[in-house]
């Protein structure tokens, strides 16, 4: 019996372990498009199949607010976390200073591969990510 309660109570603990499972994250960003391009969302002119299945196992924003109208100063809100003024990208004149903290920096500290694929229009050389 007591070797029962044991097998047990060892099940139990490892069935406790902490995983060192990470979510995988793919953030998909495109210009002057809104919610209606997209059939996950409603969209009855354009089928976008491969977003859809994105939007099924992960995450949808039903609520999400952008701070700048143009480009470069949303793309550099997006990586910063910080509002227009304070990042320094008011314009799509204005240059990144890529020494700021980005999202995808913090991201390769805790061990993610980054990558960014596509326009940056940001000025200034990517930083932060290992494939661009």
């Amino acid at each position: 019996m007591r070797k029962v309660v044991l097998l047990i109570l060892f099940a139990g603990f490892l069935s406790c372990q902490k995983t060192n499972e990470r979510p995988n994250i793919v953030f998909i960003m495109t210009d002057d498009h809104a919610a209606h391009a997209i059939s996950a969302y409603g969209s009855r002119l354009n089928q976008t199949p491969n977003i859809d299945r994105l939007a099924e196992a992960g995450i949808r924003f039903n609520n999400a607010f952008c701070t700048n109208a143009i480009c470069a100063p949303s793309r550099a809100v997006i990586l910063s976390g910080k509002y227009s003024h304070l990042n320094g990208v008011r314009d799509n004149r204005a240059r990144f200073d890529s020494s700021q903290v980005t999202f995808p920096k913090l991201l390769q500290q805790v061990g993610y591969q980054t990558a960014m694929i596509g326009k940056w229009h940001l000025k200034s050389a990517p930083t932060g990510f290992d494939y661009w």
